[in-house]
């Protein structure tokens, strides 16, 4: 069986399959796309943050719970005026807060803030003991300032 003889019979086949799996492929590829924007627009979406609603008003949010979002977040549109906004009616963030801190940071710095405090009560930690392994070791100290050029 030549080439033209198999495409004759079974091209149409093969080309229904291949835009099968072209449009399986590609809307797979939107919605990863679609879920890490929004996963991004969750992570960006913290109170302080300006953002666009759906209604077209721009506000700033006071208070929004991420894991739950059939909670309503509260947006404040002017000095004093509070509204609660169903979670997703939040368009896009216009102005993420610079410096805001993610739960998982916070998360990060309670435990290491846990460890220190246990570190202390448990006296491994001092203020003492750091200025003594400064001071314990001047030969570690100098070994740096022996290798640097003076100027």
């Amino acid at each position: 069986m030549d080439f033209a003889n198999f495409f004759a019979n079974y091209g149409l086949i093969f080309l229904l399959l291949i835009l099968l799996v072209f449009m399986f492929w590609s809307s797979r590829r939107r919605m990863q796309k679609a879920k890490a924007e929004q996963e991004q627009k969750s992570r960006q979406t913290v109170p302080g943050a300006e953002v666009l609603l759906q209604g077209g008003l721009y506000g700033t949010i006071v208070a929004y719970d991420g894991e739950n979002l059939d909670q309503p977040a509260l947006v404040e549109i002017a000095p004093g005026v509070q509204i609660k906004v169903h979670s997703q009616a939040i368009l896009r963030v216009v102005d993420p807060v610079e410096g805001a801190v993610s739960e998982d940071e916070f998360l990060e710095a309670e435990a290491s803030e846990a460890e220190y405090a246990s570190g202390v009560l448990d006296g491994d930690i001092t203020s003492i003991s750091d200025d003594h392994k400064f001071s314990a070791h001047p030969d570690e100290n100098d070994v740096d300032k022996k290798n640097k050029p003076e100027a």
